[in-house]
């Protein structure tokens, strides 16, 4: 064969095996006819723990470039609950060639904001950045740090808990002693209730272990309610069996909280917060806004859920107007 025709031959192989390429796909990699001639944007999902809230919210964030029409290569990592895991991932994505990094919960973002200062880092599910140390201020960021915060509505959350236990006069809360966003919202909880003539007693844990140990502690409260904690909501089933042992009604502050056992929340839509993220990042990444002024965002979908199966297993009857305007499970 001559050498022109070899070199033909060679050209023909080689092009083919481009348009193979160019026509493979990834589970993680979000793509459109329309992207295709653009840019492809790589960014790293620094999350904290599995759960159903943080899942969401991955699945919200990367649904947004997926409506837009942008294509992303996702390298996603989960750091199992543990903070030095988060801290080495982070650590992992700083030495990347990414274009942003987004993370989940405020542990995860902490570690990354630590680790990576140039280029854009988005976080979610983070209840007070300013608390966390990861903005100058929610209004002002300042630096290449924003996100949004899943801020409980905690007086909606003890007006519903009222409704569902009309004679209580105490509640329970366990969280976790490492999670910043846990102690803001005890706080919280404790001022909400004075005023509604609640007692707030608490109890800390370090591992999830330690749940139940916890539940116990707390004695005789006439209801628990378990706040935005990682630890807590990832061994949600441990909290969960005590409290019906005792049957001491549970009230969520999220969705996945129901799910797992409690009666009820007016909660945060995380699926719709994790969208929230994703067009930010977009506003970044396509049209150049600097992270430095762009204001932490709060949750816009809020939702009543009610678990009926839980209800009854506490032996609370739900009141016709709660169920009314609420999704039942």
């Amino acid at each position: 064969m001559s050498t022109t025709r070899v070199k033909a031959l060679i050209g023909t192989i080689s092009a083919a095996a481009l348009a193979l390429v160019g026509c493979s796909s990834s589970s993680n990699t979000s793509t459109d006819s329309s992207a295709a001639a653009g840019e492809t944007y790589r960014i790293g999902i620094n999350q904290l723990v599995q759960h159903p809230a943080l899942d969401a919210s991955v699945a919200g964030f990367k649904q947004a470039f997926a409506d837009a029409g942008v294509e992303v290569e996702f390298t996603e990592q989960n750091a199992n609950g543990e903070q030095a895991t988060a801290l080495t991932i982070a650590q992992t994505f700083a030495n990347d060639d990414l274009d942003l990094v987004l993370a989940v919960a405020t542990p995860a973002a902490q570690a990354t904001a630590q680790n990576i200062t140039d280029i854009p880092v988005l976080f979610t599910a983070v209840t007070d950045a300013e608390s966390a140390d990861l903005v100058d201020s929610n209004e002002a960021p300042g630096g290449n740090v924003t996100g949004t915060s899943d801020a409980a509505p905690i007086a909606d959350q003890l007006d519903l808990l009222k409704q569902l236990v009309p004679d209580a006069d105490s509640i329970g809360i366990v969280y976790s002693s490492g999670e910043v966003n846990s102690q803001v919202q005890v706080d919280q909880v404790t001022e909400a209730a004075g005023p509604l003539g609640l007692e707030v007693r608490t109890q800390t844990v370090a591992a999830v272990t330690e749940i139940q140990q916890a539940v116990d502690a707390l004695g005789d409260v006439d209801a628990i309610y378990v706040p935005t904690d990682n630890m807590i909501v990832s061994g949600i089933s441990s909290l969960i069996q005590v409290a019906e042992q005792k049957q001491i009604p549970v009230i969520g502050a999220e969705e996945g909280t129901v799910e797992g056992g409690a009666i009820a929340t007016v909660g945060i839509d995380y699926s719709a917060l994790g969208r929230q993220t994703g067009e930010m990042a977009l506003r970044i990444l396509r049209d150049g806004e600097d992270p430095a002024t762009m204001a932490v965002e709060t949750a816009t979908t809020l939702s009543t859920v009610v678990n009926e199966e839980a209800a009854a297993a506490f032996n609370v009857e739900i009141p016709e107007a709660v169920l009314n305007e609420a999704t039942t499970l």
